[in-house]
């Protein structure tokens, strides 16, 4: 049995969910979203491998982070199916995870991303290049770390989705994710496993598709790899937002989801 990943819960009632971060993220990017569908749902926020408190591993693959998934969700509540929702990286973990792991998954939420290689994820370099060049050393508070990272980010929201993975300890100051293990896998992170999807059967539950309309993610084009992957995928496009339309937009994005789920309670 592998490390058990690092979850919080939210809600105590009602049909569960479990929210899966992108690149750079943590479960508790989702606090907001779970907290206001607390009074009906039962939430679980999940640190993905080498991101936030869950385990570091040697190599990357979508296939061992989707297992990993069902793992967790199998132990958490065994015999139950979840509404799995994922967004960038970790959307192509709900993806994968609903493919090879359908019956844990009653419905599925991917927010802003495609079953499809991206090549290189070019921004993101800068980004793994920008933090792996801080010098930690000479970080005494915060807001040194935000001066330093004004060097190679620009957006004050970025900077702290970003630093957030900032961890005080006794000796000073280490970043919480596996900061090495993504600048080497940056290929596989944009990439998608079609070998492992195709073999698959198609996902038959239903499925909702959130896109950015600034973000070039979600394009025309992927649609016909989604369907065939997802013959029951809805796509909505929220105006105005980028990748992080949950973060960017919170209370339009739930009056998206919303109606998705409440589908399944009646």
């Amino acid at each position: 049995m592998s490390p058990r990943l690092h979850t919080t819960s939210v809600g105590s009632q009602g049909p569960r969910i479990a929210f899966l971060h992108g690149l750079f993220g943590q479960g508790k990017n989702w606090n907001q979203i779970a907290k206001a569908l607390g009074d009906q749902y039962r939430s679980t926020l999940i640190d993905l491998p080498n991101h936030g408190r869950s385990t570091w591993t040697q190599d990357f693959s979508y296939q061992a982070m989707a297992d990993a998934v069902a793992e967790e969700l199998d132990l958490s509540a065994p015999g139950e199916q979840w509404i799995v929702l994922g967004h960038s990286m970790g959307g192509k973990t709900a993806m994968l995870l609903a493919l090879q792991h359908p019956e844990l998954v009653k419905r599925l939420i991917v927010v802003d991303i495609s079953p499809v290689s991206y090549g290189g994820l070019t921004t993101f370099d800068d980004y793994v290049e920008g933090m792996q060049a801080m010098d930690l050393g000479r970080i005494e508070n915060r807001s040194d770390a935000d001066r330093a990272a004004q060097e190679w980010v620009d957006d004050a929201g970025v900077r702290a989705f970003l630093l957030q993975n900032l961890r005080r300890e006794d000796d000073g100051w280490r970043w919480q994710m596996n900061l090495d293990l993504i600048a080497r896998s940056l290929a596989d992170l944009g990439g998608w496993p079609q070998d492992v999807a195709s073999a698959a059967q198609p996902y038959e539950g239903a499925t909702l598709w959130v896109a950015g309309s600034d973000s070039g993610y979600v394009q025309a084009r992927n649609t016909d790899a989604m369907r065939a992957l997802f013959p029951r995928v809805r796509l909505v496009t929220i105006k105005d937002v980028g990748h992080w339309p949950h973060s960017q937009k919170p209370d339009v994005f739930l009056s998206t989801i919303r109606p998705f789920l409440a589908a399944d309670r009646d």
